[in-house]
């Protein structure tokens, strides 16, 4: 009879290395800085209060850590890609809001246990390849009473259904589990699971609002890591596939129709307050 070899253990470091490429690719701050309303909104959801001791995780350029930071918050904002924080802490300068940059790994915060009041990741942590490390820092960091406030695509949503049309060209990773399970309670649940006081979710829509779809797709393979990776990835031989059902699925959910896109993109709020 013939032995069947136990399949290989996803190497999830490997898996982070290539994706810390793939954010460090382009320039995820011209996309990010677009998504700034979610940081409000974020923190309004979580009652801010000035002066609490906040970290955002996976910050990017810094939509939650600015939206702290004007609600007099004492904010730490923290990333894999240095590029992407020093554009954030040009944000704050030009604002003038004292923050604290740091470059840190989502799945290994180089802070004690029950350092912070407020943990905040927006479109950020849920890309981590190893979710349950990456949520047991989150609340490790974060004090007992204190809140962890999130914001994470759906896998229904444009951005959720962006990854699976990618996917169907570069797939993912074998072992680990998509991003857009984080905008799911189920999965939160299992994330976090003993460690929740009580957790709130709120179904929400950003909408991206470019000049055509066409701008939104030459925007995105310029700026987007992960996009223009996958386009490297393909080839010429199936770019313009690519592009022609990347064009499409703007086109399902596009409302405009004047040739403008106006999409709306579902995602996940949550206030979660950890025991």
């Amino acid at each position: 009879m013939e032995t069947l070899s136990p399949p290989l253990a996803t190497d999830l470091g490997a898996v982070k290395q290539k994706q810390q490429a793939a954010w460090s690719a382009g320039d995820y701050a011209v996309i990010g800085t677009t998504l700034q309303i979610v940081g409000e909104t974020l923190c309004e959801a979580l009652d801010l209060r000035a002066g609490a001791r906040v970290l955002d995780v996976a910050a990017g350029n810094g939509n939650a850590t600015l939206a702290a930071a004007r609600r007099w918050c004492d904010v730490v904002s923290t990333d894999y890609v240095g590029a992407l924080l020093e554009r954030g802490q040009a944000r704050a300068s030009a604002e003038g809001l004292a923050v604290q940059f740091k470059e840190a790994d989502a799945e290994n915060l180089p802070y004690a246990d029950a350092s912070f009041d407020v943990v905040l990741s927006t479109f950020g942590v849920m890309f981590t390849p190893n979710q349950d490390r990456a949520a047991s820092e989150l609340a490790r960091v974060c004090k007992s009473g204190g809140k962890i406030g999130l914001a994470n695509w759906t896998p229904p949503g444009f951005i959720g259904e962006l990854f699976k049309v990618i996917g169907r060209y570069i797939p993912p990773p074998a072992g680990v589990k998509p991003a857009s399970l984080w905008g799911t309670e189920e999965r939160l649940r299992e994330l976090f699971n003993e460690r929740i006081a009580t957790l709130e979710t709120t179904h929400k829509d950003f909408v991206f609002r470019y000049r055509t779809p066409q701008h939104w797709l030459d925007t995105f393979r310029t700026y987007y890591g992960p996009m223009q990776k996958a386009f490297n990835a393909v080839g010429t031989a199936q770019e313009e596939s690519l592009a022609a059902d990347l064009i499409g699925l703007v086109q399902r959910f596009n409302r405009a129709s004047d040739g403008a896109m106006v999409v709306p993109s579902e995602y996940l709020e949550v206030a979660i307050t950890i025991h």
